[in-house]
C-alpha cells in the first residue's frame, strides 16, 4: 500500500533501487501511480481487456509473502464481477481468476499467454479450498493512471449501481431502433443512493447518461469521471421498452467520507 506512506522504495529487476514519489492514488479503484527518476525503463505492454474470454490462460506475477518474482498460472474464471474497494465504493468490470494469489500479489500484473497485461491483481477470497482472485481490468487501470498522472487525483460522480457489460439482444435493437449494441445490466442498487432515489431497479439496462451513450462500465466511468456533478437523465431499457429517469449523481468522495 502506498496511500499515506512516509517513504516508498522501488526495486527493479536489474538491481537498481529508487525513491518513489506518489504521483496520485485512487482508493476507489485500489490503484496508484508512482514516479521514479530512472532511465532506460522498459514499459509493460497492455492487452485488450475487452477481448479476453473466460477459460483463457491467466498468469499472475507478484511478491507473495515477500517471495520476489513469483509466477502462478490459471485461467480467467469470469468477467464483469463487482468488488468493494477499501474506500467502500463498488469496483465494477473486475476479472476473476483461479491463478493463485496471496498477500503480496496485490498491485502485480495479470497477463495473458503473450505476456500482455490484462489486469492488475487486487484481492483474494480466502478459504474454501479453491482459488478466488480478482484483478482490475487493464482498460480501467490505463484510464485511471492517465488521470492520476495528469491531475494527481480522480474526481468522479457516484450513482450507486453495481453492473456489468451486456449485449442488447438483436430483436430489442430492431424493436427500438437502437444503433447501440451494448449497455450496462444493473445487478444491484444501493439503498438511498442516487440510482435508488431515481427509481433504477435491478435488471434495468442503462444505455445513456445525459447525452452520452454508455455501452459498458468503462464508458460509464468515463462519463462520471471529471464530468459535472448535477442533475441529469439516465436512459434505461426496462422490459424491452425505453425509460428515462431524472438522476442526480453526487461526488464519490462525499460518499466515502460519510461512511
Amino acid at each position: 500500500m502506498v496511500h499515506g506512506a512516509d517513504e516508498i522504495d522501488v526495486a527493479l529487476l536489474d538491481g537498481r533501487r529508487f525513491r518513489g514519489v506518489v504521483a496520485g492514488d485512487d482508493p476507489d479503484t485500489d490503484l496508484a501511480v508512482l514516479r521514479i527518476a530512472g532511465s532506460d525503463l522498459i514499459p509493460a505492454v497492455f492487452g485488450d481487456a475487452r477481448a479476453i474470454k473466460p477459460g483463457q490462460l491467466a498468469i499472475a506475477l507478484g511478491n507473495p509473502f515477500g517471495l520476489e518474482c513469483t509466477v502462478t498460472a490459471g485461467v480467467v474464471s469470469a468477467l464483469g464481477r463487482s468488488l468493494r474497494s477499501r474506500s467502500g465504493r463498488l469496483m465494477d468490470d473486475i476479472i476473476q481468476t483461479d491463478a493463485a494469489l496471496n498477500p503480496g500479489n496485490s498491485g502485480g500484473p495479470l497477463v495473458d499467454a503473450r505476456g500482455a497485461v490484462i489486469g492488475v491483481n487486487t484481492a483474494i477470497v480466502a478459504g474454501g479450498g479453491g482459488g478466488l482472485g480478482f484483478a482490475i481490468s487493464a482498460t480501467t487501470a490505463q484510464r485511471v493512471a492517465a488521470l492520476l498522472i495528469r491531475d494527481g487525483r480522480i474526481s468522479r460522480g457516484y450513482l450507486g449501481v453495481a453492473g456489468a457489460d451486456v449485449t442488447i439482444p438483436r430483436y430489442v435493437q430492431r424493436l427500438l431502433g437502437l444503433i447501440q449494441t451494448h449497455g450496462i445490466l444493473v445487478h444491484g442498487v444501493e439503498e438511498k443512493s442516487p440510482a435508488a432515489l431515481a427509481g433504477i431497479e435491478e435488471g434495468d439496462v442503462i444505455v445513456a447518461l445525459g447525452e452520452s451513450p454508455v455501452d459498458g462500465m468503462d464508458a460509464l466511468h468515463r462519463v462520471m469521471t471529471d464530468g459535472p456533478i448535477g442533475t441529469t437523465t439516465a436512459t434505461l431499457l426496462r422490459r424491452n421498452a425505453f425509460m428515462r429517469v431524472t438522476i442526480t449523481p453526487i461526488e464519490s468522495q462525499a460518499v466515502a467520507s460519510a461512511r
